[in-house]
């Protein structure tokens, strides 16, 4: 060895002594380190645990339960369910299987079990899938008291819940919450509930097969579905029938028997009618009125929501959105995981990501096996294995190209959205980011018979039937040429659909300069032909010449608020702000004759005993409720008639084959909203499209191509059966050639042109005065 070398070997085991000794001691200080995190952990959160009394006093209590006017339940609130039973009361076997699919050592752990604990971070770090190691204990404390978000502070809190909970409760009383409130599926909480759902029997009559195949379902309620999914529902119950072998809880011929038991299930419930939207209404009403004994006094709303038609909204809205979102541009999968290669893990892993993005009605969740550009083979939460190829691509084929970024490629671990068609192919999608409302109300009584607030309640609770203020745009016309309709104004009325311009000393600003939305001008036309084709030039030219203070005060006839209505011309272009609800409550004025009435929806509450203690009455159509003349209305719906014969609206007639269609689409500026709303003699209904945070649609996303479709769908259904109803001239108006005007306009003595002397007419709203004056004119200009 030369001599250099034998000089650095002390310095260099003297510096490796050194690293061992440090290593030693960061070993020998782990522990410590760990315990004084818990410490700290301890001190910081424990103090700010909620209380636990209400598990401590766990009584079950009635909830509020709302149906609709046919008895189909479609809400329930309240804390606890109906099927509480007692721990002695739940037989052996339910027990067994429990504990042996999810806790084994639950009554020997202090309510967390800290070698379940370490097990899953070991394999969190090893392969980065989420191990929940949850005992009984926490998954208590966390379905009454936390979040189901996966994050490392939830954890330190779902830890802490369940040592104070061992701490105050039995091992009894904690299993008696469990087996009682845990989400099993089709709508039940609890065993109990889940054994009459899936099997019609209590669950002292259940077997050791059917006891197993509950047993497996709180861990993945969608996915071992048996109802759902009964491929992938065996596979989980056959583990928890051998883990019950494996635990001691059975014997061989117990275990062998069920295993070779053929399951028997009660007939699966039809798909649950979504109206969450309409209960949440409901829910709020009754609140207002009883306070937090709503929910526990087991009171029973009835509404007057008709289930058939709101299935048939629901359904219609959900396909109009869907088609739309297929002309976007693909945006990427909704998440990237990593798959193993064994079939089986393969499945559990599957499993575990779809349990994370659930299907979502018929938009269901998929992750992809195999993807090329010709092709895309992809698993479901079922098990099913589907394939994609040709126009079942086109809405995702950017993400399939060997160019498409990252973010937005499809690959293998990609979780994917996919819409089976009629004729059982599949389309590769997204979910929409668009949202939408369907309303329809009787005329004849203001009740609600469907309330559609969203693509999808549990995505978004917000409810855009009731809530979303939006402009109306072309929509909100017919209330203008109603007000017109009182100066003198008929469906023959000469009106120039010429170029507008207003400058600078007009608007305080800017000059504006209003469009057509084709941007094509058609000279003199008579009113009815303008309306029909949504003209905007006449809808400016007709509130000038009628005013814009008196048509704002005439559109409150309808139930619109004057100040979400300022008195400039912007209004004849539907720039103020209405709801879809308030939308169908207006255009019902005009399907009932003239009558402004509440919307109703609320029938009655009863109490468990089947009690009336609150009924609406039936209101009438009488003098206290009239809005306007029967003959304004009668004249509004020949003119609104005209628009679903050979205007904006022509499909309706053309597909329902049926001339007592009435409405008028709706387009604001830029495509931000898009709307129709539209009635036949018994039925009002209004369709909106559009973003939460408003902006465009995109080019030539108009009201008759988003909205109508979903109205013409609805009513497709909704009008099934009806007979048609002729539309009855009333008292007070004279037939002309181009239709109905009032007799003391008739034979040319109303107004018979507007507009025709000059295209720059003078402005009839007040000249601004301040420059604050000015702004606030230009602001409504431009929207």
């Amino acid at each position: 060895m030369p001599a250099e070398s034998e000089a650095a070997a002390p310095g260099a085991r003297h510096w490796l002594a050194r690293a061992l000794a440090w290593v030693a001691g960061i070993v020998l200080a782990l522990p410590l380190v760990v315990l004084l995190l818990v410490a700290v952990a301890l001190a910081v959160a424990y103090p700010k645990l909620p209380s636990i009394d209400s598990l401590t006093d766990y009584r079950p209590k009635l909830p509020l339960r709302v149906f609709t006017a046919d008895g189909v339940q479609i809400g329930e609130f309240g804390e606890e369910r109906r099927h509480f039973t007692p721990i002695d009361r739940i037989p052996a076997v339910m027990k067994h299987a429990v504990l042996a699919a999810e806790d084994e050592r639950f009554y020997d752990h202090p309510g967390v079990d800290f070698k379940g604990l370490a097990r899953a971070a070991l394999e969190n770090l090893r392969d980065a899938r989420s191990q929940g190691a949850s005992t009984i204990t926490m998954q208590v404390a966390r379905n009454f008291y936390l979040s189901s978000e996966k994050t490392f502070t939830r954890k330190i809190y779902e830890v802490l819940l369940a040592l104070k909970m061992e701490s105050l409760l039995s091992k009894d009383q904690i299993l008696e919450l469990y087996m009682n409130q845990i989400f099993l599926g089709q709508r039940a909480h609890g065993f109990a509930a889940a054994a009459e759902i899936y099997y019609g029997k209590p669950l002292d009559a259940l077997s050791v097969a059917e006891a197993a195949m509950l047993a497996g379902l709180p861990k993945a309620p969608s996915a071992y579905n048996p109802f759902a999914n009964p491929k992938r529902a065996v596979v989980r119950q056959r583990y928890v029938i051998d883990r019950m072998l494996e635990a001691g809880f059975v014997t061989r011929e117990q275990h062998a028997a069920a295993l070779a038991e053929t399951l028997h299930y009660r007939a699966p419930p039809p798909d649950a009618l979504h109206a969450e939207h309409a209960a949440e209404m409901a829910r709020l009403l009754v609140h207002a009125q009883y306070g937090d004994e709503a929910y526990t006094r087991g009171l029973d709303v009835h509404l007057s929501i008709d289930s058939r038609l709101q299935r048939a909204a629901h359904a219609a809205l959900r396909r109009g959105l869907l088609v739309y979102e297929q002309r976007q541009f693909y945006r990427g999968p909704e998440a990237v995981v990593d798959l193993p290669s064994d079939p089986a893990a393969l499945d559990a892993r599957i499993v575990e990501v779809l349990a994370e993005h659930p299907d979502e009605q018929e938009l269901r969740a998929a992750v992809v096996l195999e993807a090329s550009p010709g092709e895309v083979r992809a698993m479901l939460q079922s098990g099913e294995l589907i394939r994609i190829s040709g126009d079942g691509l086109q809405p995702v084929r950017s993400g399939l190209s060997a160019s498409a970024a990252p973010q937005v490629r499809i690959r293998r671990g990609a979780v994917v959205r996919a819409l089976q068609g009629d004729k059982g192919q599949w389309t590769l999608t997204q979910r929409p980011e668009v949202e939408g409302a369907l309303v329809a109300l009787d005329p004849r009584s203001g009740a609600l018979r469907a309330l559609v607030g969203g693509f999808d309640f549990e995505r978004n609770k917000f409810n855009n039937a009731a809530q979303a203020q939006r402009q109306p745009g072309s929509a909100f016309k017919p209330f203008i040429y109603s007000a017109a309709l009182e100066k003198g104004f008929g469906p023959g009325t000469i009106v120039n659909d010429a170029p507008l311009y207003f400058d600078a000393e007009f608007t305080g600003d800017k000059p504006w300069e209003p469009k057509n939305y084709d941007g094509d001008f058609e000279g003199p036309m008579p009113l009815v032909r303008a309306l029909a084709k949504s003209k905007n030039m006449v809808s400016i030219r007709v509130l000038q010449s009628i005013g814009p203070d008196y048509a704002q005060g005439w559109i409150t006839r309808f139930g619109f608020e004057r100040a979400k209505h300022p008195p400039y011309l912007t209004m004849a272009l539907g720039a103020g702000s209405v709801t879809p609800l308030q939308m169908a409550s207006a255009y019902a004025v005009f399907a009932n004759g003239g009558h402004l009435l509440a919307p109703r929806l609320i029938d009655r509450i009863s109490d468990p005993q089947g009690h009336v203690l609150v009924e609406t009455a039936m209101p009438k159509l009488e003098e206290s409720t009239r809005a306007i003349s029967d003959r304004n209305a009668f004249v509004m719906s020949s003119l609104l008639q005209e628009i679903t014969r050979s205007g904006t609206a022509a499909a309706a007639q053309r597909a329902l084959r049926r001339d007592d269609l009435y409405g008028k689409t709706g387009t604001t500026n830029e495509s931000v909203d898009a709307w129709f709303a539209g009635y036949q003699p018994t039925l009002v209904g209004v369709v909106w499209v559009g973003h939460s945070t408003p902006r465009k649609l995109g080019a030539r996303e108009t009201g008759g191509r988003l909205a109508l479709p979903v109205w013409i769908d609805f009513m497709r259904e909704a009008l099934t059966g009806v007979p048609v109803a002729p539309l009855e001239p009333a008292a007070g108006v004279v037939r002309e050639p181009h239709g109905w005007v009032f007799e003391e306009f008739a034979g040319g003595a109303g107004v018979r042109s507007v507009g025709m002397e000059s295209h720059r007419p003078e402005p009839t709203t007040p000249e601004p005065t301040t420059p604050e004056e000015r702004g606030s004119i230009l602001d409504l200009f431009r929207r």
